[in-house]
């Protein structure tokens, strides 16, 4: 008897010891979140902000946060918009209000319903449309490309549709006739013959998309080597740069600055190889070389946006045969007080006080090239915050800091490949950031 006594002391122990557990785990997570039983009902839908909690909504666009306003909306175990799979999150869900984003994807099925299931796979709809967006017309594969020449728009929501065909119109109505691909996010196609300047639109069934780029872009080009399009034909400084036409890659509408000649180590910033990968602009006013600024359209673009909110544009082109796989091209706008053509020097080349933008289309260690064809870069002058190294640098561009203007391949902080890069450019300008 005293063995079976102290027998079920060790089980009252031994419960009372799980008691404990279970009582302090319910104390540590009162709110835990439970699913209910039941099926939920919706009342309405509307914005998540408390104070848009009167905007009701029949329908958002993709991505888009809504909130749920309803009952017992914890028995909701998923949740599809059409045919799409919604993410829940749990910590966004109470009895009364559930928040979700819209999926990101297309559906295949339009109902125009929201399905809510339950444990008991109880399937509840509920009237909802998914919204898709217009085209979105980000950037083109070389803005300067010629008519006859296949091209390729990048951005979101390019979407065809066999009763409604995505179509592409022109500056001066002049429609795309031969589209080569389409995808969702970018589409090709032949430039027709008479293409002028100006801003792409892009259609499909969902609406209109213009382009955020001007195709054959002339607003302000400040070196097209050439004068081909009102831009300065030479650098002025040290380096003026070495112009070429048509040698050792096709131009893309003339002359254009040639970089190459001399092997770049793959060690970050070992060779500085200013004749071959240099060009200077340092103003002159008195002997014909105005300062960058006061030229009329660059003045007027710095006055009407600012500098912070324009970008830094050009052509480039790098022969497969001769890939880069080493060194940033660093684009360094400057002041009088940086440099002139009276106080020339290379002191600001590796001035961590100097702002500069890096552009590094390579991944070192990795190589870049684009085949022998032209392609436009982007760099927003807001984004002209590092070091000759690559980190932040403590000093901002300011109004003052665009009489001058230095491209130069060398450092940039990320060790590559040693090679022997051919980089050619042209039509560097300046223009809004849209």
């Amino acid at each position: 008897m005293k063995t079976i006594k102290r027998y079920t002391q060790g089980l009252v122990a031994l419960f009372a010891l799980l008691a404990g557990v279970a009582l302090t785990a319910c104390e540590d997570q009162p709110d835990k979140y439970e699913v209910a039983d039941g099926v939920p009902t919706v009342k309405y839908v509307r914005l998540p902000a408390p104070v848009s909690a009167d905007s009701l909504l029949t329908g958002a666009y993709m991505e888009n946060t809504i909130c749920l306003v309803g009952d017992n909306l914890r028995s909701i175990v998923e949740l599809y918009f059409n045919d799409q799979k919604a993410v829940l999150n749990t910590s966004y869900m109470t009895d009364h209000t559930l928040l979700v984003d819209v999926p990101k994807n297309i559906p295949e099925e339009v109902t125009d319903k929201l399905y809510m299931i339950t444990r008991a796979n109880d399937t509840i709809p509920y009237d909802f449309k998914v919204l898709v967006p217009a085209p979105a017309v980000n950037s083109l594969s070389c803005e300067f490309a010629a008519p006859g020449s296949e091209v390729t728009i990048y951005g979101d929501y390019l979407l065809d549709d066999p009763n409604t065909p995505l179509t592409i119109e022109m500056a001066g109505n002049v429609k795309v006739t031969n589209i080569t691909s389409i995808s969702k996010t970018q589409v090709s196609f032949v430039l027709p013959a008479n293409a002028i300047e100006g801003y792409i639109t892009v259609t499909s069934l969902y609406g209109t998309g213009r382009s955020k780029f001007v195709y054959h872009d002339t607003r302000n080009i400040l070196f097209d080597w050439d004068d081909s399009h009102g831009g300065l034909a030479t650098g002025h400084g040290w380096r003026a740069g070495v112009v070429r036409v048509d040698d050792p890659v096709a131009g893309i509408d003339g002359s254009y600055l040639y970089f190459g000649g001399a092997a770049i180590d793959g060690a970050a910033g070992a060779t500085w190889a200013e004749d071959q990968f240099c060009f200077n602009y340092w103003p002159e006013p008195s002997a014909g070389y105005p300062a960058l600024s006061a030229m009329p359209k660059f003045a007027e673009m710095l006055s009407e946006y600012g500098w912070d909110k324009l970008q830094l544009k050009f052509e480039v082109n790098v022969p497969a045969s001769n890939p880069w796989q080493s060194a940033a091209l660093q684009a360094m706008f400057t002041s009088d007080a940086d440099v002139t053509n009276a106080t020339g020097n290379n002191n600001y080349y590796s001035s961590d006080k100097l702002p500069r933008g890096l552009w590094l289309p390579w991944n070192g260690p990795g190589s870049y090239d684009t085949g022998g064809k032209w392609v436009t870069v982007s760099m927003k002058l807001a984004d002209f915050n590092k070091t000759p190294t690559g980190t932040a640098c403590a000093e901002s561009l300011n109004p003052d800091h665009f009489t001058g203007l230095t491209f130069f391949v060398w450092n940039g902080g990320l060790a590559g490949t040693t090679c022997n890069p051919v980089i050619c450019f042209d039509n560097i300008r300046v223009v809004p950031v849209e």
